[in-house]
């Protein structure tokens, strides 16, 4: 076998080994050779899209419901071109070959893996020869697109009430106001949940705190959606008749994905959930919206969350 190893890598930016806007991504085809050959061609390509599939029955039929988005595709040739046809000669051994590309500066979503569809990110190396079939080599990377929001956006306060008559088996109300000081939280970034409960039933109640990520994926003029609960946290139970101020601190996972509102195909947003936990009786529940955004350079998870174990420690929690 004349070619051994055939092969494309990049170099990592940072420690999370993502890439953003504008950035540029750079790397090399490796390859092996066991004799001398001759090269017709060798390409890299770089490119990025979005598909989204589901299947749906309807009565004794099923449809599959499909799209896809492209957002880039660049081409450059990496052989040196030494010869008049265009081919290179290659001898025995180790050759590598560099390559460069600057990803755009506006447009691309973030790279997500979702229950119906993704987005993502490839390099792709291919080697021509003459009477021979193709080689092929693929790389993929983790895009995280720069936030795009306005600051009014961001630190937009969010407020939820909720009162409900508990009538089965007890009497009495429950009423609780949840408060969150802005919309926007970075991963890892701690999140405060504000807000008082009021107890004035019969039965004891159980706050709960979900941060719940919601995945929508649209073709052919319908849509499928898809909830995951990513966190999920209990506070200290209300006995009948009392009160209580919330200060609650929750973390934002920061291995999950961006939100994303940029794909025309793919969307995923972000909800706070306040429940109730009242036994008998269906729980009242706030929903508030949230904006997660991609982790800023300079700022890693565990200074995030050397913050977060300091914010519990001055609220004794």
């Amino acid at each position: 076998m004349t070619i051994r190893n055939f092969a494309i890598e990049y170099d990592a930016l940072n420690d999370r080994n993502t890439f953003s806007n504008g950035d540029t991504l750079a790397g090399r085809v490796i390859m092996e050779v066991s004799k001398e050959t001759k090269i017709k061609a060798l390409t890299v390509k770089v490119k990025g899209k979005a598909d989204v599939s589901w299947t749906e029955s309807h009565g004794e039929e099923s449809v599959t419901y499909w799209d896809k988005e492209k957002y880039f595709s660049q081409t450059q040739s990496v052989l040196p071109e030494d010869n008049t046809d265009g081919s290179v000669t290659l001898v025995a051994g180790r050759h590598v070959f560099p390559f460069a590309f600057q990803l755009p500066y506006q447009g691309p979503p973030s790279s997500f893996k979702g229950a119906h569809g993704k987005i993502h990110y490839r390099l792709l190396a291919k080697l021509s020869r003459s009477m021979r079939v193709a080689s092929k080599a693929e790389a993929k990377f983790t895009y995280v697109a720069r936030a795009d929001y306005d600051q009014s956006t961001l630190m937009a306060p969010q407020h939820g009430s909720k009162d409900k008559n508990v009538i089965f088996f007890a009497s009495g109300n429950i009423s609780m106001n949840i408060f969150l000081p802005k919309t926007g939280y970075q991963q890892g970034e701690r999140l405060v949940v504000n807000g008082e409960i009021v107890n004035s039933s019969t039965r004891k109640i159980v706050p709960k705190y979900i941060i719940y990520q919601k995945q929508s994926f649209f073709a052919g003029g319908q849509r499928a959606v898809h909830t995951t609960q990513i966190l999920k946290e209990k506070g200290e139970p209300l006995v009948s008749s009392t009160r209580e101020n919330l200060s609650k601190v929750l973390a934002v996972p920061t291995e999950i994905s961006t939100t994303i509102q940029n794909c025309r195909i793919l969307k995923v947003e972000y909800r706070l959930k306040v429940i109730l936990d009242v036994s008998f009786t269906k729980n009242p529940v706030i929903k508030l919206p949230l904006i997660v955004l991609p982790l800023h350079d300079g700022t890693s998870s565990k200074e995030l969350e050397a913050g977060l174990h300091q914010d519990l420690a001055k609220m004794n929690i």
